[in-house]
């Protein structure tokens, strides 16, 4: 009894079930008296009652112990079917002992009459109501095809008959003997009827469940189905996805909330409608992480045309490509160009954004890598500062609506040569954003993106596949973590809600220190750390020290000036600008430094736009230093470097 009353305190929903039992066993029982005595004479005596009680605790008790109050009735499946086929026939036998125990001569044939009827209620209930949540579920269902009739095509088909978004209404299969066959009711057809099922069963897309089958056989297939027209996804078995979470394919998602500690922002849509429905939207440096990203979730927003701007051949290539089979897939028409183009040339942008009628900007191309940049000190300010300052001016020119500048967290008080161009960068959109009226400026600023070409996830999986040692830079570095869709998402919202020169982060919860993350991947991956209280272990993690320019912690403020927004998750910051006399001059400064290729120069002006840029080594940029060490050789440096094309006027 005790343990009945834990369960009724504990949950609403079982207590609600065994309230509805008791009552339903009683009526049964009730109910096989009447029909045996042709009255309610017999029922109200006090044997009689008594036996009845003594059967309802008895019945609770056995109904507990099946575990029937543990079930989801929507997911109730044959094994719980026959817990209550145990449980009311175990019910039938205890009221048949308390009629002996209890003196109460209930004749021999209300037990079984009992039985009928509390099947019935107990059995029949909880299938009505899981027949009616399926009935309700499958109105808003996608009608699906399932290519594959063995185990994975089974699994899948469980799996998707108890989910909320695919109604699994056809099998198809090469094996002959499979054909025409039933699978739960539903039919296996040849694949050669495919097209004409198909359009009978109103399906919106094939599932390829055949894990077994060599790759260039499923690719064989899949080739096939899209060529007819017919949207497929390739579902991998239940093997294969136990394995791959732990062995060599550890994805993003599968550590997502380990990394970030928070849940996953969810967007404002119509925030990101405002932006892009409708409107002409251009992207530079459309095949990077960011900017490819931005790109896949452009163009499921009905923009009116999307314009891709990289300087990488193959970058475009690849995006340009992965756009096409998404619009296939997905049955979309969004006009998209791609083209090719450097952002510091001043009049191919402009030439771009009059061609195309743009409206929306988003600017995602940068020198990204913090090494790399601090090799390239030259390039990384022409190509972060001057590219940025190119892509603005040909945007107000043109009268754009809207730019929004993708930043990062190693702007706010840089000790590395991207930080500070970036933080350059943003002064110049503060400075356009206060002076200018026609475009509306705002910067996106977050940090580290799991899964980009640059996180440490990416780096981190190869080393743990090859054996490791995987590499942390100290023991005590922390980053700020998002994945690539959310600062996609992010970005795509703040293009709403930026009207002058503001910057807008994410409340991205807690750092998290890079050692923990390399100990966790390594766990999530199946492998043991081999460290000094486990020297057997699988994978060792190397402290190598910290590299050029790199921060021991990453901020997202420079200030405390921070208000919210129209989404809870982001905030936007009012930060100290320079003045537009300062800023222009020191432009001009960095222009001639950057043609001259004056690394030393370039470091200086970066100092002075930048006040809160501390570098933490000497320059180290590659060819400066090679120039320093033999100063008496002839260079190529020598000879006169002529500026891109910036102040070209269209027309």
């Amino acid at each position: 009894m005790k343990r009945l009353v834990r369960v009724v305190k504990s949950n609403f929903k079982p207590a609600l079930m065994v309230g509805y039992d008791l009552l339903m066993l009683t009526v049964a029982f009730s109910a096989a008296m009447v029909i045996r005595w042709n009255g309610f004479s017999q029922l109200l005596e006090r044997q009689t009652l008594l036996c009845l009680g003594f059967t309802l605790v008895s019945t609770s008790f056995i109904f507990l112990r099946l575990g029937l109050y543990r079930t989801v009735i929507r997911y109730m499946g044959q094994q719980a079917l026959m817990a209550v086929l145990q449980g009311v026939t175990a019910s039938a036998v205890v009221l048949a002992v308390a009629s002996y125990l209890t003196y109460a001569g209930v004749p021999r044939s209300v037990p079984v009459i009992y039985w009928c009827f509390a099947l019935i209620a107990v059995g029949g209930s909880r299938w009505l109501v899981r027949l009616y949540y399926q009935m309700a579920l499958e109105i808003h269902k996608t009608r699906v095809a399932i290519y594959g009739a063995g185990t994975a095509g089974l699994q899948l088909y469980k799996a998707l008959v108890h989910g909320e978004l695919y109604k699994p209404v056809a099998f198809f299969d090469d094996n002959a003997s499979k054909q025409n066959t039933l699978i739960d009711g539903v039919l296996v057809y040849n694949p050669a009827e495919i097209h004409d099922v198909v359009a009978e069963r109103d399906i919106s897309e094939v599932l390829l469940a055949m894990p077994g089958v060599p790759k260039r056989r499923r690719r064989e297939i899949t080739r096939g189905l899209r060529d007819r027209g017919l949207v497929v996804k390739v579902i991998p078995g239940l093997e294969e996805l136990v394995d791959g979470a732990g062995r060599g394919s550890a994805d993003v998602s599968q550590i997502y909330e380990n990394v970030l500690g928070r849940a996953p922002v969810e967007p404002e849509k119509w925030l990101i409608a405002s932006s892009i429905s409708g409107r002409s939207v251009l992207v530079t440096g459309a095949g990077g992480s960011i900017g490819s990203e931005l790109c896949r979730q452009i163009i499921h927003w009905a923009p009116a045309q999307l314009v891709l701007v990289e300087s990488s051949e193959y970058a475009i290539y690849q995006i340009e490509r992965e756009l096409h089979q998404i619009q296939q897939d997905e049955g979309l028409q969004i006009p998209v160009t791609s083209l090719l183009g450097d952002v510091r040339d001043r009049g191919r942008m402009a030439e771009i954004i009059e061609s195309f009628a743009v409206e929306t900007i988003y600017h995602a191309a940068a020198y990204k890598h913090v090494p790399l940049v601090e090799q390239n000190v030259v390039l990384g300010a022409d190509n972060n500062v001057l590219g940025t300052l190119s892509v603005l001016e040909a945007a107000e020119a043109q009268g754009v609506d809207q730019f929004v500048l993708i930043s990062t967290d190693k702007a706010v008080r840089p000790t590395n040569v991207m930080g500070a161009t970036k933080r350059f960068a943003e002064l110049i959109c503060q400075d356009f954003g206060r002076r200018f009226g026609r475009t509306r400026v705002c910067m996106v600023r977050f940090g580290n993106v799991l899964g980009s070409s640059g996180s440490v996830i990416p780096l981190f999986t190869d080393q743990i596949n090859a054996g490791g040692p995987v590499t942390v830079t100290h023991p005590k570095v922390t980053r700020y973590f998002m994945t690539i869709p959310e600062a996609a998402q992010l970005v795509l919202q703040a293009g709403s809600m930026g009207r002058n020169g503001e910057v807008f982060v994410l409340d991205m919860g807690e750092p998290v220190r890079i050692y923990d993350l390399a100990r966790r991947l390594i766990q999530i991956m199946g492998h043991t750390v081999r460290d000094e209280e486990n020297p057997d272990g699988d994978i060792e993690i190397q402290v190598t020290g910290l590299r050029q320019g790199e921060k021991l912690f990453e901020e997202l403020l420079l200030g405390d000036n921070v208000t919210g927004t129209d989404h809870p998750m982001i905030l936007r910051a009012e930060e100290e600008r320079l003045s537009s006399d300062r800023l222009q001059a020191l432009i001009g400064e960095l222009r001639d430094a950057c043609i001259r290729h004056d690394c030393e120069d370039v470091h200086r002006v970066l100092r002075e736009a930048v006040q809160d840029y501390s570098p933490k080594q000497p320059l180290v940029d590659a060819v400066w230093a090679q120039q320093q060490q033999a100063p008496d050789l002839p260079r190529t440096a020598q000879v006169e470097r002529l500026p891109l094309p910036r102040e070209t006027e269209v027309g």
